[in-house]
């Protein structure tokens, strides 16, 4: 049976190698919905190639002049039309979107019992306990996609989890691995989006460049494989070889490998519980790679990780915190209001002055979304 699928972020790097899997396995999957911004020449590409029944945008404007040229395609727009697209007729939503924006789609979806591939770190950084108590409620599967947490999966599945004893994440170590921070006092934005192995959107570069985007995986996968922080390490691979590993109780480590293509874990969590063929990529040569490197992470080196285990440690509200000062820090940086290196300072002074709230609900939540972001806007005004 050919599966629905919903894709929020279609124009995104996520969401054009989504694309790139339905069109590989259209006989499984169909593309019957997306939500695509601003970007109309890849909408317009998407429009007349899969046929969807519905498009969300972010403009009204874009959304008329859409529906003038496609009128048997439903068009909306704006937050509501984002809701209204997840939780069109679907068996699947991947969550592609960048940032928090995710999270009240993702959270209407679940209450439709609808398989969540998840992309979006943010959603669940944000308020990670609502899309799990939630997903439980309404029965909801929650499918990783990142390819870290696609690792972790793959590596439990068929595990007791009760014996696995310790959570392994790999980090590239971003543009930036082999600079001390002294190196990073000036420099620039195309500095920053050039990673070493990933090719990746601007704001998820910019993350593995300060090793944020490490922290906030951290804290998916504390909230994914309710692990402790202090069962969850983070080694540093600067191949991409090994996505992650786990150890278990008796010293044994299962480790998911594979070359650093996105499209392995996005069809993995499509197909699931089933494997697809993937004729197109490349396999992975390990003799043609020779050899494979790892060493211990520098956590003063990279003060971003270290504040997301505090964050994730600190629990309730401070998780929010972190994921908005990040998003408004790193805006600004990519439009060179800030230095590289200013990013982290706003994000330790913006947990510094808050007051964590227990167990949020989703107002709160949005609430210190919102207010954070003000406020670190206003620590360069």
């Amino acid at each position: 049976m050919t599966k629905r699928i919903v894709l929020l972020g279609a124009t995104g790097s996520i969401g054009v190698q989504t694309a790139d899997i339905i069109r590989e396995h259209h006989e499984e999957f169909k593309l019957v919905g997306f939500s695509a911004g601003k970007n109309m020449d890849i909408t317009r590409q998407f429009i007349k190639e899969f046929g969807p029944e519905i498009v969300c945008v972010q403009r009204q404007e874009d959304a008329a002049a859409l529906k003038a040229e496609y009128p048997k395609t439903a068009f909306v727009f704006g937050g509501d039309g984002l809701i209204e697209t997840a939780t069109f007729d679907a068996d699947v939503l991947v969550n592609a979107v960048i940032g928090s924006v995710g999270l009240e789609p993702t959270l209407e979806a679940i209450k439709l019992g609808r398989i969540i591939a998840i992309a979006n770190k943010e959603t669940l950084v944000t308020a990670g306990h609502l899309v799990m108590d939630s997903a439980k409620q309404y029965g909801a599967a929650v499918l990783p996609v990142d390819s870290e947490h696609s690792a972790l999966f793959q590596a439990l599945n068929g595990e007791k989890r009760d014996q696995a004893s310790r959570l392994i994440l790999t980090a590239s170590g971003g543009s930036f691995r082999d600079r001390t921070r002294a190196d990073l006092e000036n420099v620039t934005v195309q500095d920053a989006l050039n990673h070493p192995n990933w090719s990746m959107g601007s704001k998820i570069t910019i993350d593995s460049a300060t090793m944020i985007n490490k922290g906030l995986e951290v804290i998916e996968a504390h909230i994914l494989f309710d692990f402790a922080y202090e069962d969850i390490d983070v080694l540093l691979h600067r191949e991409s070889i090994i996505h992650s590993m786990v150890e278990f109780q008796d010293t044994s480590v299962i480790a998911q490998l594979g070359t650093p293509d996105m499209r392995v874990p996005i069809q993995y969590a499509l197909s699931y519980p089933d494997r697809l063929p993937r004729p197109s990529a490349k396999r992975l040569n390990l003799a043609e790679i020779g050899k494979l490197h790892f060493q211990a992470m520098d956590y003063e080196r990279f003060r971003a990780l270290k504040l997301a285990f505090e964050a994730g440690k600190a629990g309730g509200t401070m998780t929010t915190v972190l994921n908005a000062a990040n998003e408004q820090a790193v805006a600004m940086f990519l439009n060179e209001q800030i230095k590289f290196l200013q990013i982290e300072e706003m994000i330790e002074r913006a947990m510094d002055e808050h007051q964590i709230i227990l167990s949020p609900d989703l107002e709160t939540i949005l609430h210190v979304d919102s207010e954070t972001r003000k406020s670190v806007e206003n620590m360069v005004k």
